[in-house]
């Protein structure tokens, strides 16, 4: 267990990054995701190659993948929508929210009930998040983004802790990137005609950032959490997350 745990707690230091990264490059969200996905599909397939590893999946699990692909996409297009619409200290704060959600979502998808110890967790986060919100009502738009960011990674979370032991997650980790790099290409065009923008390459500055997210914040980090997840609960891991925003201010 203390091995999943340190897994567990370098994947959420390594995530505090992201939200940084994210006001730093200059890209919309949408190619933000898009090029976050490539460059982490391409560095878990070079890892999967020179590890050897089987690439095969079990059958009927390729679906479910796509699917928590899918949520992971829409997940990391909502945060960095939230951090373009508000700032780094709001955004992220008001993702804490994962808690409460996993702390219902989780119960009711195996059809019991859901705890009270963490019911009471979960409220006091929202709590924290109206103080916010009737302080900061002019990052409306970035508060609501932050909290739809927050439901899906509860889910995908939930939805990961279910195949965790099942498949091996570098294996996981390739296909629900690599699925979800290929339903946001496709939907790619949609994005820039609804915001009136066209495609563009990042420029030296952002690459060397982009990088650094998909390789390291992404990459290394969502595969240790799928490790973790193979010994913690997804309530454990998603109210361990709440200690994000701490390590983002404070590294911002």
């Amino acid at each position: 267990m203390r091995k999943a745990y340190l897994q567990m707690h370098i994947a959420i230091v390594l995530w505090g990054f992201t939200a940084i990264l994210g006001k730093l490059i200059s890209l919309d969200e949408g190619l933000l995701v898009w090029y976050r996905m490539l460059f982490s599909t391409v560095a878990m397939a070079v890892f999967l190659a020179v590890q050897k590893k089987q690439w095969k999946l079990p059958q009927g699990q390729f679906m479910p993948i796509t699917l928590i692909g899918l949520v992971i996409t829409l997940h990391w297009i909502t945060f960095y929508g939230a951090i373009k619409a508000s700032n780094v200290s709001i955004a992220i704060s008001c993702f804490s929210s994962v808690a409460l959600f996993t702390a219902v979502m989780d119960p009711l998808l195996k059809g019991k009930r859901p705890k009270a110890s963490e019911l009471l967790l979960g409220l006091a986060v929202i709590a924290g998040i109206y103080i916010i919100f009737t302080g900061q009502k002019f990052y409306f738009k970035g508060i609501v983004l932050s909290v739809i960011s927050a439901f899906l990674a509860s889910l995908f979370t939930i939805l990961n802790k279910r195949i965790s032991n099942k498949i091996d997650p570098a294996v996981i980790t390739f296909y629900e990137l690599g699925t979800g790099f290929l339903l946001l290409t496709i939907l790619l065009p949609a994005w820039m005609s609804y915001n009136a923008s066209s495609f563009s390459m990042p420029d030296m500055r952002d690459l060397q950032y982009i990088l650094i997210l998909s390789i390291f914040c992404t990459t290394v980090a969502f595969t240790l959490s799928l490790h973790a997840l193979q010994k913690i609960d997804a309530f454990t891991m998603n109210l361990s997350v709440n200690l994000e925003p701490l390590y983002s201010i404070i590294l911002a």
